[in-house]
């Protein structure tokens, strides 16, 4: 008997072989800034596609619906984007556990309370959270422990600057405590963070860190870590002059976590860092 085999050219064959499942996404917080920048980005983008969006005004400006409240949302997906607000964290890990949906938390300004019940909730869930979803500054995360490893032993201060726009609310910025953390981190935890000098005065503690912050005009994001010693400075800065590298992010942590088992992933995952 004679085995027939249909041909097909190479380059179609590759193509099938290459191609990518599409990624369903529900979007929370749409209609905002990071939400906008969002929905545009996976409009060019062929392995993912938001399915559903979450604003509080419910108003559609997208051809997904949009629902007022996770609770309302009815539309199955692989992955959740939340660029809301900590107000809406509760709804968002119920939804999640309840239909074994991985979330991605870009939303700053949460409390202790609030970590600890995403701890919680990632023992039965896949949850990416990240202060700052841009490939730079998880980078820089890097480099700052390995730089404190070494310029801690030889005396030198610890200081973080931060320069966000004028409608930012919380400060200093998720991604100026990441920093300070993974510095800390590396120095086994030794180190207390200092806000405000304005209020005592007293020389600097060696073992401290202080955390600055500027609110002013569309500045988007600006971060420095300033190493100082004796004679000498060494700073690690990082500007962002658009949000679209906050939302290429955002939308890489969805794909790669879609289909993921529970655990707390973070961005160096994402980039395999």
């Amino acid at each position: 008997m004679e085995t027939c085999f249909m041909w097909q050219p190479p380059a179609l064959y590759f193509y099938r072989r290459k191609k990518k499942r599409m990624t369903r996404i529900i979007m929370c917080g749409c209609n905002g800034k990071m939400g906008r920048v969002i929905s545009q980005i996976v409009k060019e983008d062929e392995n993912a596609e938001i399915v559903a969006g979450v604003d509080i005004s419910g108003e559609q400006l997208d051809a997904y619906p949009v629902f007022p409240s996770i609770k309302d949302c009815n539309v199955e997906a692989d992955a959740l984007i939340d660029f809301s607000a900590p107000a809406a964290l509760d709804d968002i890990l119920a939804v999640g556990m309840a239909k074994n949906l991985p979330l991605v938390l870009c939303t700053t300004g949460y409390n202790e309370e609030q970590l600890k019940k995403i701890e919680m909730a990632s023992k039965n869930l896949a949850i990416l959270r990240s202060a700052n979803m841009s490939l730079g500054v998880n980078l820089l995360l890097g480099l700052v422990q390995a730089a404190a490893k070494v310029l801690s032993e030889a005396n030198f201060d610890i200081e973080l600057v931060e320069k966000h726009h004028n409608q930012k609310v919380d400060a200093p910025s998720g991604t100026a405590l990441a920093l300070a953390d993974a510095i800390n981190e590396a120095l086994n935890n030794e180190y207390e963070y200092k806000y405000d000098r304005s209020r005592e005065r007293v020389k600097r503690e060696k073992k401290e860190i202080g955390i600055s912050a500027v609110r002013g005009g569309t500045i988007v994001g600006e971060h420095e870590v300033i190493f100082a010693g004796t004679d000498e400075v060494i700073e690690f800065k990082h500007t962002a002059y658009s949000k679209a590298i906050f939302g290429k992010g955002a939308v890489s942590a969805a794909k790669y976590l879609a289909g993921k088992g529970a655990g707390m992933y973070s961005m160096k995952d994402v980039i395999n860092l």
